[in-house]
């Protein structure tokens, strides 16, 4: 218990010194209200301090400092102030970047939910997963010599992952058999493919479907039109974009650069704190011009929304 709140009173701290910090640049950026701004911002730093020490000493079961700030307190100070803000625990920055880099190390498959057990929907082709035997529907029952009784798919997931060329042991039920199965797979390093799909819908006319914007996204693109031009002469595109939440801002950059004229302006930004910087198109499509259908739903965001609006806009002149 002692411990407990010691580390609350740590986050706690940590906490006030951001928003502290924060005030204090507030104050600098203006001089003429610092003096109100400091006041205002120890008023509520006091409060929230107050709050947290009621909520930890009435609350029915103990309080969760890390639940309580990090999933709690944090998000909802961004989430209030912008709600496409986000704070990520080191945790949760691990597996965005993960999914950034378009790779992880692990046995290559999905696992799922189903009736309070932890299921394969499908291993991967040519994964370590695949290779050893596993099955989809397989019910993963132990990983390590861990049950995976009490665990979501999240925990198991990352029970699965680890470093290329070690061992993880899963132990499965599989209808049919009699008892579990034992399979010893040793990891490697399997691709996130963000151009999950594309093949020519007839000759000349393409199709291709993008996940999510990683560090690969703008090679798999150039890699799906190469193929496309050499099975015949590219004539038009549909460019899937659906489900797409974007993701790293460079890449969207360089997805859009493929479909636009040289030197057209992709996207700019700035901050209250920063100039403008704009974005162009630095190679262009090379006067390929042809027919481009992007198609887009409510979870087209982010980056998926700048690639959509840029090649709009240039149909629309």
């Amino acid at each position: 218990m002692a411990r407990s709140s010691q580390r609350a009173s740590v986050l706690i701290v940590s906490f006030l010194a951001v928003c502290g910090f924060l005030g204090m640049v507030y104050a600098e950026k203006n001089p003429a209200t610092a003096h109100d701004g400091d006041s205002d911002v120890s008023d509520s730093l006091k409060e929230f301090s107050q709050v947290y020490d009621v909520v930890e000493q009435n609350y029915a079961e103990p309080v969760n400092a890390d639940k309580a700030i990090y999933n709690g307190a944090i998000p909802g100070m961004l989430h209030v102030l912008d709600p496409h803000s986000n704070f990520f625990d080191p945790k949760s920055y691990s597996l965005l970047r993960e999914d950034q880099r378009g790779k992880y190390y692990g046995v290559g498959m999905t696992v799922g939910p189903r009736n309070n057990k932890v299921i394969v929907i499908a291993p991967f082709v040519g994964t370590p997963a695949y290779r050893a035997g596993i099955h989809p529907g397989d019910i993963i029952i132990a990983v390590d010599g861990k049950p995976t009784d009490n665990l979501n798919t999240s925990d198991v997931a990352d029970l699965l992952k680890g470093p290329k060329g070690t061992t993880v042991h899963i132990t499965i039920l599989r209808e049919g058999t009699d008892k579990p199965l034992e399979f010893a797979v040793v990891r490697d390093e399997i691709p996130r493919y963000s151009v999950d799909l594309h093949f020519l819908i007839r000759p000349g006319i393409g199709y291709m479907h993008v996940s999510g914007f990683n560090e690969t996204t703008e090679k798999e693109v150039q890699d799906a039109l190469d193929a496309f031009t050499q099975q015949a002469d590219l004539k038009g595109l549909v460019l899937d974009l659906r489900q797409n939440p974007g993701g790293l801002l460079n890449e969207g950059v360089g997805v859009a650069d493929k479909f636009l004229h040289k030197g057209q302006l992709i996207v700019s930004h700035h901050g209250r704190s920063s100039p403008e910087r704009r974005y162009v198109a630095a190679h262009g499509n090379s006067g390929r011009d042809y027919p481009l259908v992007v198609l887009v739903n409510r979870g087209t965001a982010s980056a998926a929304e700048i690639v959509a609006h840029c090649r709009t806009t240039l149909a629309l002149r």
